[in-house]
């Protein structure tokens, strides 16, 4: 008998293969809306089963506020956006950092941080109590300097780190309080149920690390670590999403903050060659990601596609691996090799 998306997933984290390689998906909104057209799906649910994909299911809680208490334009960070166009769909980009002129901790400290009481955590529990098990259940996300970018301004955020340390101090402080008890809670209303969790963090560029590792250790390893054990308290096991070239990072992430599932792979940075990554740690993480969407989505023909797919097969054929996109599927990715990343996995993936 088949095994169901969650049993794929649980069987990869106890360490025993599933009956055929697990599959995941990642798109943007414009490209997940022309797939339920153009495949006459009425839902997600129905478009995942009908490709077999072995999707998470995401729950989260309500914030009971409509917008930051502060500023009536901004969420809860007290970050506002605009709406950018990209050619084929749009994003929401910020465009005012609320802690951009903040020149102390004091400042820092002033600002009006979100509150878990700000949140019901209800939702979770009711959500849980109706589901099927049919499909492992995530919740929850702790990325804290992509937030301090946000709030800050990317360029300032880099900065501090080197030439402001107390102001870094403080902001990662109460990002990391927030997310703490956040999480906890959480994790509470899940009741066991929650299968995983991300702690994550973008750590790399195209062709190296985007901060030393140095600076990783002094501000963002010892929270991470608190994460992921907080996690594994609640039987949560840890996800860790990072784009491009991070290998200097794996050690740390593995030994000390303890991931289980190493999200997308972008074999295409710096460093990241599959063969490598599954060479010196394929017996201690689960590999998730692979199919590049540089170049061979969006850019391939369904036989470049469905090349990589076998290619990936064969690289991990001795560790554990969940084929999907190494990121966001993007507007200009055609259908047909969208079909064939799914189509090769399930012709070729079983054991």
């Amino acid at each position: 008998m088949p095994m169901t998306p969650r049993e794929r997933w649980l069987a990869l984290l106890e360490g025993r293969r599933a009956d055929r390689i697990p599959t995941d998906y990642q798109a943007t909104p414009e490209v997940t809306q022309r797939l339920l057209q153009e495949l006459n799906c009425p839902d997600e649910e129905a478009l995942y089963r009908k490709l077999q994909i072995d999707a998470r299911r995401f729950v989260q809680p309500k914030w009971l506020l409509p917008h930051h208490p502060d500023d009536p334009q901004a969420d809860m960070w007290g970050v506002r956006y605009r709406k950018a166009s990209y050619g084929g769909g749009v994003y929401d980009e910020p465009c005012y950092h609320p802690l951009a002129e903040a020149d102390s901790p004091a400042q820092v400290h002033a600002f009006r941080w979100p509150s878990p009481d700000d949140f019901d955590y209800s939702p979770i529990t009711e959500a849980l109590d109706k589901d099927d098990g049919f499909r492992p259940i995530h919740a929850g996300c702790y990325e804290p300097f992509l937030l301090y970018g946000y709030m800050r301004g990317l360029e300032r955020a880099f900065e501090d780190l080197a030439a402001r340390p107390e102001i870094a101090d403080a902001i990662l402080g109460h990002l990391f309080d927030f997310h703490y008890e956040h999480h906890r809670r959480i994790f509470e209303a899940g009741r066991g149920r929650i299968d995983l969790t991300y702690v994550a963090e973008d750590l790399g560029s195209q062709t190296g690390p985007l901060i030393s590792l140095q600076m990783y250790r002094r501000y963002l390893l010892p929270n991470q670590i608190k994460m992921a054990d907080l996690a594994r308290q609640y039987g949560v096991h840890v996800m860790y999403h990072s784009d491009g070239a991070i290998r200097p990072f794996l050690p740390d992430l593995i030994d000390r903050v303890g991931i289980e599932i190493l999200n997308p792979i972008q074999w295409r940075a710096a460093g990241m060659d599959r063969e490598g990554l599954v060479r010196d740690f394929g017996s201690r993480i689960i590999f998730h990601g692979s199919i590049d969407n540089q170049k061979t989505l969006p850019f391939g023909t369904p036989d470049d596609v469905r090349r990589e797919v076998l290619e990936s097969i064969e690289i991990y054929r001795s560790a554990r691996w969940i084929c999907a996109p190494c990121h966001n599927l993007q507007p200009n990715t055609p259908t047909e090799n969208i079909l064939a990343l799914y189509e090769t996995i399930h012709e070729a993936g079983s054991y």
